[in-house]
């Protein structure tokens, strides 16, 4: 039983949706997605619909006999015009319903707790039943976001729920780009509010495999940190003793401060944002054993400046490329692509020969055979051994095609292949 804190939201503040279900039918192609538990119903899809309401109202999808097929959160405001809550028996979407699935997922994440890490993904959204919502936890604070307004006439009866099963004292909403820009539906919340325990003055400090690290809750990227690469970055501290490292897109430092904990010989950060270059300097001063490995941090595109580093003759043993997604539409494809294949090869022309090139892709719209091509063709004719391929982290479950969307292969140059060997998803 959790311990309740006061929430400054109240059900009286937020109005509720209609008692009436919307109802829904779609073709027979489509009642096979959804049946297989696909979690959207897209707006094209929808053959026919009967009522109207506003975001949050319940909808329900009939099979061409009438029967009950799924229930979802309806949002008028998207193209996602039905998150899927539970297909194929019907449920009574209240409290204890959201109560249940907060629980799976909390207990799949339950291998994490004894591993010195208090920085985790609880709720991954679509991937744990709970599509557009996702919940963090960074040591005593939770950060609860929402990539849909139809989450809002429910938000007082999710934090509930929460508060039944986990006892941490503050919860802070982030709302997605899109969502905060649908004000009419926001009743007055804001992102970056504290929805319950005390206001916070500065970021939270977290551990991830007993390395201690800031997140910006408040309004930094993400809900404050990218926790989806910790088992990679666990691979690269593997990896690093004795090597000059180089980390590119390296954001607040989350590669760095691992290979340094794994003995680096020294490592250079390399970002755009100055604002993050900082952050990273900060995550270093947080683990005072690292003081003795040498941490440069470069500013500038990262395109111009892994060319600048080579025609200056400088040479890394390991390098990782960690970039923001090319490909944020599926349009954006083809250009994800030659993006890829151009990063591949300026990475590797840093590497020293027998180095290692450690290529990530956070695109959901390039599949790991196109990313890893692309890879390949950025490498040109150098000889080279992919030794280990990468995929999602426990706390990143993937449940349907469109949520895998992290790839990464750790490479070694100049080496011939065995094999194309293991592989982890």
């Amino acid at each position: 039983m959790g311990l309740f804190v006061a929430m400054f939201i109240t059900p009286e503040a937020i109005p509720g949706i209609p008692r009436q279900a919307l109802k829904f039918r779609v073709s027979h192609r489509i009642e096979a997605v959804l049946r297989s538990g696909h979690p959207w119903l897209f707006d094209q899809s929808i053959q026919e619909q009967q009522g109207e309401g506003p975001p949050g109202s319940l909808g329900v999808v009939f099979d061409h006999r009438n029967k009950f097929l799924a229930v979802g959160l309806y949002d008028p405001t998207s193209v996602i015009r039905l998150r899927i809550l539970q297909a194929r028996r019907p449920a009574t979407i209240d409290q204890a319903w959201f109560q249940e699935r907060l629980q799976e997922a909390f207990a799949l994440r339950e291998p994490l707790l004894g591993t010195g890490t208090t920085g985790y993904r609880l709720v991954y959204g679509e991937n744990d039943g709970l599509p557009g919502l996702v919940l963090d936890r960074y040591a005593d604070t939770l950060v609860l976001k929402l990539y849909s307004c139809c989450w809002i006439p429910h938000l007082y009866t999710v934090l509930k729920a929460i508060q039944e099963l986990i006892s941490l004292p503050r919860l802070v909403l982030r709302l997605s780009r899109g969502v905060q820009q649908q004000t009419d539906h926001l009743y007055g919340l804001q992102d970056g509010q504290v929805l319950y325990g005390e206001p916070l003055q500065a970021p939270v400090i977290f551990l991830e495999n007993g390395l201690s690290f800031e997140a910006e809750v408040l309004k930094g990227q993400k809900t404050g940190f990218f926790l989806d690469q910790r088992d990679n970055r666990a691979r690269v501290q593997a990896l690093a003793k004795g090597k000059q490292v180089l980390n590119v897109f390296s954001f607040s430092g989350g590669f760095s401060v691992y290979a340094a904990c794994g003995e680096a010989k020294g490592v250079v950060s390399l970002d755009l944002s100055a604002h993050a270059l900082a952050s990273a300097v900060r995550n270093f001063l947080l683990n005072p054993k690292l003081a003795k490995v040498p941490h440069q941090c470069l500013q500038g595109d990262a395109f111009a400046q892994l060319a600048n580093l080579k025609k200056q003759g400088q040479k890394f043993d390991l390098v990782i490329l960690d970039p923001p997604s090319f490909a944020q539409r599926a349009a954006d494809r083809l250009q994800a692509l030659k993006a890829y294949k151009q990063l591949t090869a300026l990475g590797a022309g840093v590497v020293n020969p027998k180095g290692i090139l450690v290529s990530c892709s956070c695109s959901a719209h390039v599949s790991k055979e196109d990313f890893e091509a692309a890879v390949e063709r950025g490498l040109g004719k150098r000889s080279f051994s992919v030794i280990e391929r990468t995929g999602h982290a426990l706390d990143h479950p993937v449940r349907f095609k469109e949520g895998q969307y992290l790839k990464a292969l750790f490479i070694q140059m100049d080496h011939e292949p065995l094999a194309r060997e293991k592989s982890y998803q």
